[in-house]
């Protein structure tokens, strides 16, 4: 099979490989779909710094902001820039597969021994996989199937519920235009959605549109709302689009048109969406807040028909069932002797008695024998074995089963991408911070480890050589100084019930 690269294959085989971080992923599809034209690969130094003096490429080009790479320091200073044969790296997806080969033409260092590469990226393999690949189509494929005319482009980043879809109806009235949905698919969106959920969201309020291409492009943001909706702007014109209906964060650019709606309310009189200062306020029901929204799914009500339609609601309540059903890791966080252990297993021991949940207990000693067997207490070693504990319990959340984890976890970076994992997988996530003090830890030093540590037999000891970083976001915070086992449980089962996560147990 034909792997879509003009470089030898023996330059394929000897080249390094990696697995770039997610924005990067999105960015070289984008790149290798023309979506960036007139890009044709990662920026360089000499196009970085005249787009920060000038705000245009090296060339004079237009082009809003930096797309870059990076890749680690060892890979990096395996590359010779002379050499023709030994200046590619491969990129290759999450599960290893390549994707792009990039010819490097330029190299330096970054920071956190990285460094950043610029140069052309080469198509490899046979363009990706996963759900809806069907939509994923290039600017030229899509831009041969509109009609002629005005092209009204809408990012439907959130499904789409009556208010939003009487005003892509109204946009596209008023100015002749064929709709243009585009649907990002990377990573869960502002309400958490998995990309495929979100796909069909869209798909089941089809029926309430005008005629409509839809197509599925990764867009990401990467929490510079400046810098995403530049990008945005840019990968619409790509595709054709003449005028966009504003979502609230997207600017124009490049010829681009941007329609900016006027806020519309439901009209009890007779069932129809206006422009809210045409609806006497005894008429007026304004659109639904996000949070609103998500409220009634997590507690299963039903999303009211005036502002959804049944088809879209049937859809989230699917892949948003009320929190008592749907898949949770609760995370307890301490020092070693804090009692989060205690309390974790006896968590587990008194959900399983109801039986409403599916239980897998994570305990920090046993995953180390059973999962992370040969890691140390290095800080690198312990962030490896917290995410570890984190994929396998967002996997449990994933097919909603409850995950209960009760490793030391110091490290915030470490419990942020466990939290990451989970909600990316769909699951709610609870951070419990046992904060029993450090002198009461040493006073039950069950193990003995604080006494060896104290007498330097044992270094790495959290709390004595080792900084535990306090969490800022815990959903429950326990100290278990001057409580029961059983009144610390009670504490936590509390929350679970209090937040919908499980149901209240009978009296």
């Amino acid at each position: 099979m034909n792997d879509g690269s003009v470089l030898p294959e023996d330059v394929l085989r000897d080249a390094p490989s990696y697995t770039p971080r997610a924005h990067e992923l999105a960015d070289l599809e984008l790149l290798l779909s023309g979506a960036y034209a007139p890009l044709t690969g990662f920026l360089g130094r000499a196009d970085l710094q005249a787009l920060r003096r000038r705000g245009r490429l090296a060339d004079g080009t237009s082009w809003p902001v930096a797309v870059t790479c990076e890749i680690p320091a060892e890979l990096g200073e395996r590359l010779d820039l002379g050499d023709p044969l030994r200046r590619t790296v491969v990129l290759t997806d999450p599960e290893g597969a390549p994707v792009a080969a990039v010819e490097v033409t330029d190299t330096w260092p970054t920071a956190n021994r990285m460094w950043a590469i610029g140069g052309t990226v080469r198509r490899m393999g046979d363009g990706g996989h996963g759900p809806f690949q069907r939509l994923r189509r290039t600017p030229e494929e899509v831009k041969a199937l509109l009609p002629p005319g005005r092209v009204l482009g809408v990012i439907a980043d959130r499904p789409l519920h009556r208010p939003q879809l009487a005003q892509i109806a109204h946009a596209a009235r008023t100015l002749a235009a064929h709709l243009l949905i585009f649907i990002p698919v990377v990573g869960p969106g502002p309400d958490g959605l998995p990309p495929e959920a979100l796909v069909r969201a869209i798909f089941a309020a089809r029926d309430r549109m005008p005629p409509a291409t839809i197509v599925a492009v990764p867009l990401m943001t990467r929490g510079d709302e400046m810098r995403d909706a530049l990008l945005r702007a840019r990968v619409a014109v790509s595709y054709g689009v003449t005028h966009v209906l504003s979502t609230g964060d997207m600017l124009s650019g490049g010829g681009l048109r941007v329609l900016v709606p006027r806020e519309l309310a439901y009209d009890n009189r007779d069932g129809q969406w206006r422009w809210r200062d045409d609806i006497p306020p005894r008429n007026r029901r304004l659109a639904m807040r996000p949070q609103e929204i998500n409220d009634l799914l997590d507690r299963g009500f039903p999303l009211p028909d005036w502002h959804t339609p049944p088809a879209v609601a049937k859809e989230l309540s699917r892949v948003r069932p009320p929190r008592r059903h749907r898949g949770l890791v609760v995370f307890f966080t301490g020092y070693s002797g804090s009692g989060k252990s205690t309390v974790a297993r006896g968590l587990a021991d008194s959900l399983r008695e109801s039986g409403e949940r599916t239980i897998t207990f994570l305990d920090g000693d046993v995953v180390r024998r059973e999962l992370s067997a040969g890691l140390g207490f290095s800080r690198a070693d312990r962030d490896a074995n917290v995410r570890r504990i984190g994929w396998v319990a967002a996997e449990v959340g994933r097919h909603r089963g409850m995950a209960i984890a009760c490793p030391i976890a110091p490290y915030e970076d470490a419990r942020a991408s466990v939290r990451a994992m989970a909600t990316d997988a769909g699951a709610g996530f609870v951070l419990v911070h046992v904060a029993t003090p450090l002198e009461v830890c040493e006073q039950r030093d069950r193990k003995g480890l604080y006494a060896r540590a104290r007498a330097g037999q044992l270094r790495g000891m959290t709390g004595i050589d080792d900084p535990y970083e306090v969490p800022a976001d815990a959903e429950l915070t326990i100290d278990t100084t001057d409580i029961t086992v059983p009144e610390a449980i009670d504490q936590v089962l509390a929350y679970l019930v209090e937040s919908g996560w499980v149901e209240p147990a009978m009296k």
